[in-house]
């Protein structure tokens, strides 16, 4: 189920919300949330995932318990020498099982494939395995739950369904933010809930249904068309047309899932850590990555970086490192070769600023520094949006000027619609901290100025709102593209 389609928008999201706060709902009072709000969340995020994972729901349940069971395990146990790192192995190693099992196992298979056929050998015929929605990102809540029990950052869930609602809440449940379990194990107990809470809430939601809705579907349908072209037709203003569509799209189609996630989360009394930044007015790469994807960064950080050594080791075993969770960061995207090039490309240049690229951009002006981040940012994205290396290769020599296209139909002027310009425009100008700036504008008014700024704010989010009902009404089905990880 789609947060943007309207069967969540009106019958699931509003059914829900009358019965978790129909028993608690008196005006201007602060309520918490009990046992009831749980089970009946914990049921609507099952019955979420059912809608789009079918059979799948099985294994996430399975899941659930597996996990529960064995972060109790180890918690009763994290005395004895020994005991609890065996179980903490047998915890981790499951849930990787889990998640290569569905997520790589074509993928091996394809590339064993192709080296027997180099070698002239029969290949292998295995039957091909369908990826649970969501996989990547419930494997790596689960990991951390059992790896914070362990370290003794978090106390195991004796209540299934606080454990179960954690690791399976709804508005995370497919595509994050990544939250840790001590981030939100006290808000499963007790979730203190009020009208200006639930207000941001929705606000939140509905920023983040227009960011999907309005920009990156916008974008989406041209970025999708250039990359399909065949290289032959190929301009430089194709290849750059269709590289800065996607960079708007993947920004504001990730953003805003992680907008309308955090924005459920406070109308049900949660409070998600943020998951993007401003990452687009970076001047490094590495401040790029304290910008993008925040909770899968430090989820890396954590889990992988420091226990390899993190930087209290020598630098070239640093630099390793470095490159290694890139890696692993690419292959987590995505089964594919392109997704593999894509993390190294990212590792290398964090290896370079580490060796002194970062102190010579320095010299720079913020401008050139944020132009350079920008630059391996777009090409970056043409190894994550291309369906092969090659692929991949050949659009970036046609933004390069290096293509001879042949005459085509679809030059470009016929993408540049006066729909997708006002994307353009207005997704150039919501990559920058513009809001916030605002926010602090208004802080500093007279109560008279500050309502009116309030009510022009409230007039923007009814007109967001009402136009993205109307495109979602009127539109094509376009998931989320971070749902496919």
């Amino acid at each position: 189920m789609l947060f943007t389609d309207p069967t969540f928008l009106f019958l699931f999201l509003p059914v829900l919300l009358a019965l978790v706060f129909a028993p608690i709902a008196v005006p201007g009072h602060v309520r918490s949330h009990g046992a009831y709000a749980n089970a009946l969340l914990l049921a609507a995020s099952v019955l979420f995932y059912a809608a789009g994972g079918g059979s799948f729901t099985w294994l996430m349940l399975a899941s659930i318990a597996f996990n529960y069971r064995m972060a109790i395990a180890i918690d009763r146990h994290r005395n004895e020498p020994g005991r609890a790192e065996r179980l903490l192995s047998i915890a981790v190693a499951v849930d990787l099982l889990v998640l290569v099992l569905f997520k790589y196992t074509n993928f091996v298979v394809d590339n064993v494939n192709a080296l027997l056929v180099l070698g002239h050998l029969q290949p292998v015929a295995v039957s091909r395995i369908f990826l649970p929605i969501g996989i990547s990102f419930f494997s790596f809540h689960a990991i951390s739950y059992v790896v914070d029990v362990y370290r003794r950052d978090a106390s195991a869930q004796k209540s299934p369904v606080h454990a179960a609602l954690y690791l399976r809440l709804f508005p995370q449940l497919i595509a994050g933010p990544i939250i840790r379990y001590r981030q939100i194990a006290d808000q499963l107990a007790v979730r203190r809930m009020s009208f200006e809470d639930f207000a941001y809430g929705v606000r939140r939601f509905i920023v983040g249904l227009g960011k999907k809705v309005l920009i990156a579907n916008t974008v989406a349908g041209p970025a999708d068309r250039i990359f399909a072209m065949r290289s032959a037709e190929l301009t430089a203003a194709h290849a750059w047309l269709g590289v800065v569509c996607y960079t708007l799209q993947i920004y504001f189609d990730f953003s805003g899932y992680s907008d309308m996630a955090i924005g459920l989360g406070r109308m049900f009394g949660f409070r998600f850590p943020e998951n993007f930044l401003w990452p687009y007015i970076s001047e490094s790469v590495q401040e790029f990555w304290r910008r993008w994807h925040v909770t899968l960064s430090s989820w890396f950080r954590d889990y992988v970086y420091i226990p390899l050594g993190g930087s209290r080791i020598s630098p070239r075993r640093t630099y390793v490192n470095l490159v290694t969770i890139f890696f692993l960061c690419g292959l987590w995207h995505g089964a594919s070769w392109n997704f593999v090039v894509w993390g190294l490309f990212h590792g290398v240049f964090l290896v370079l600023e580490r060796r002194g690229l970062a102190k010579v951009m320095q010299y720079l002006r913020p401008t050139m520094r944020h132009a350079y981040v920008m630059l391996v940012v777009m090409v970056s994205w043409v190894f994550f949006r291309a369906d092969t290396i090659g692929g991949a290769l050949r659009f970036l020599k046609a933004m390069a000027g290096l293509n001879a296209p042949e005459p085509t139909a679809f030059s470009i002027w016929w993408f540049l619609t006066p729909e997708l310009l006002i994307a353009l425009v207005v997704g150039t100008i919501g990559v920058v901290p513009l809001v916030p700036l605002l926010g602090r504008r208004r802080d500093t008014l007279r109560p008279a100025p500050a309502l009116g700024f309030d009510l022009a704010a409230a007039a923007a989010l009814a007109a967001i709102l009402f136009a993205s009902v109307v495109q979602t009404a009127a539109g094509s089905y376009n998931p989320f593209i971070y749902f496919r990880f």
